[in-house]
Formats: structure tokens, C-alpha cells, sequence
């Protein structure tokens, strides 16, 4: 049974749904070993993904002048790179250079739980503005190709892997 009680002299029974102990094999790290893991796992800037995906909306618009010739499936295919990449650098802008995130990050500068709040933030932001450019496409692009778009969303949409992937560096 849950004891339930404010008084911290009673010892407090953990519920059936609780866990009793931490795993008897989790150690937590010293100070040294914390800052040697932080030197082995360098920091990644979202600005990496914003240069992918720019790079790969050059790719894909390039790709469908050559193979189609036709100037609305040109235009669909970047504007639907477009729906991906400019949200993501408002998102890269907000986290890394905007002046509530410096402030947030002075006045609170251990608060994980506050840049994890600004990292939420700004992801619905970025979905936000996905959206509604998506909805806005009829109308900014004349004869939308929905089909070119769509393809151009999903080609810039995967740099997310190509950053993460050639990020990643073998362990010597």
C-alpha cells in the first residue's frame, strides 16, 4: 500500500508502478568523465541540416529542369524544397542566435528543462510555418504540380539523414 503521508520520518513504500532502486549496474559519471564524453560527442549546429538541405533543393530543382523542362514542375519541385528549408532555418536561427535564447541560456544556464521548452518552442514553430506554406502553394505557384512539390518536400526533407549520416565518425 502507498503511503501517502507528508511526514518525512515514515518511510515511503514505493507503489507497484515505481521502480524500487536505480539498476544496480548504472554508475554516474565523475566530473572528469563527463567532459571527457562531451569531448568524444562534439556538438552538432542545425545549420549543417539547413546547408544540406539547400544544397539538395539546388539538386532536385536542377533534376527536374533537365529531366521534365516544364517551368510549373520546376517551380513546384522548389517550392516544395522550400516548405522544408526555410522553416528549418528559422528553427537553426531561433535555437543558436536569437536573443532569447542567449538570455534564456545566461539567466539559466544548467536549466535543461528550459532549452528543452525553447527546443519545442521552436518545433512548432517550424511545423507551423510548414503548413501553412503548404497550404499557401495553390496560390504562390500557378499551375502547382502537387506531385513535383511533394517530391521536392520529401528530397529536401531526407537531408536530416545525410547530415546525421556523414556526421557520424567512425570510432578509432
Amino acid at each position: 500500500m502507498t503511503n501517502f503521508s507528508s511526514n518525512p520520518a515514515e518511510p515511503r513504500q514505493p507503489s507497484s508502478w515505481e521502480d524500487e532502486g536505480e539498476p544496480e549496474d548504472f554508475k554516474p559519471l565523475t566530473r572528469q568523465e563527463a567532459q571527457q564524453w562531451r569531448q568524444r560527442q562534439p556538438a552538432q549546429s542545425p545549420w549543417r541540416v539547413v546547408v544540406w538541405q539547400l544544397g539538395l533543393l539546388i539538386v532536385v530543382t536542377l533534376l527536374a529542369a533537365v529531366v521534365s523542362g516544364e517551368r510549373q514542375v520546376v517551380l513546384s519541385v522548389a517550392y516544395g524544397g522550400m516548405c522544408i528549408l526555410l522553416p528549418t532555418a528559422l528553427m537553426a536561427y531561433g535555437l543558436t542566435a536569437s536573443g532569447l535564447s542567449r538570455w534564456v541560456s545566461r539567466v539559466f544556464p544548467s536549466a535543461a528543462g528550459v532549452s528543452l521548452a525553447g527546443l519545442f518552442f521552436w518545433e512548432g514553430v517550424k511545423i507551423l510555418l510548414a503548413i501553412a506554406l503548404m497550404a499557401a502553394a495553390p496560390s504562390v505557384v500557378p499551375n502547382l504540380s502537387w506531385l513535383a512539390l511533394v517530391a521536392g518536400l520529401i528530397v529536401v526533407l531526407k537531408a536530416y539523414w545525410f547530415a546525421f549520416w556523414l556526421s557520424r565518425k567512425p570510432q578509432a
